[in-house]
């Protein structure tokens, strides 16, 4: 079995931890990774221009019913809820979930739905409980789950509150989650 997508999900101090963790993967790094970031519905939509900048995968704002390709990192638009079917996304602007959109358990419980043990779940820092439900739904069908260290985070709410509501299968300082990845997709699980 081979993992074909991760799905992440991050909020407060999420700019500087995509940085490293999308900074250490390889450019033949097989997996699609699509990304939830909080943000204010009017934010400045050069996430990926400046994402872009740390890491040499090809890196943009989703499009509805965009084709999932390995390799690439994908992010949820501002205002948006970013959702995946077997092989693409879609979005939605459906109401917000848990005061979020997009929200990280929106991604997080569709890539489960549409992937069950062939994604891999990862919760970075963050300031609320959203991405909870998504990893404990995500888990339940057999996705693999990593949660960033909260003594690594720069808002150790969401990574605590994942900790203590999943059986997560590692947590992890944040520098040593990009080289898990790498292992995991090149290993096979």
């Amino acid at each position: 079995m081979s993992y074909e997508l991760i799905v992440i999900g991050t909020s407060l101090g999420g700019l500087s931890a995509l940085k490293t963790l999308l900074g250490a993967l390889p450019q033949d790094f097989s997996a699609a990774l699509a990304i939830v970031q909080h943000r204010h519905r009017e934010s400045d939509p050069g996430l990926g221009t400046f994402l872009q900048q740390f890491t040499v995968l090809p890196v943009h704002e989703v499009e509805d019913k965009e084709r999932i390709q390995p390799g690439h990192v994908y992010l949820a638009p501002a205002d948006y809820h970013l959702l995946v079917e077997y092989g693409y996304f879609s979005l939605s602007v459906d109401e917000p979930v848990s005061y979020a959109r997009p929200s990280i358990d929106v991604l997080l419980e569709s890539a489960s739905d549409s992937y069950n043990e062939r994604v891999i779940g990862v919760i970075l820092t963050g300031a609320n409980q959203d991405g909870v439900q998504g990893l404990a739904a995500l888990k339940a069908r057999g996705g693999m789950t990593i949660v960033q260290d909260p003594d690594t985070a720069e808002s150790p709410v969401l990574p605590k509150a994942a900790i203590a509501a999943v059986s997560v299968d590692a947590v992890l300082p944040l520098g040593q989650i990009a080289p898990r990845l790498m292992n995991l997709c090149t290993a096979g699980g």
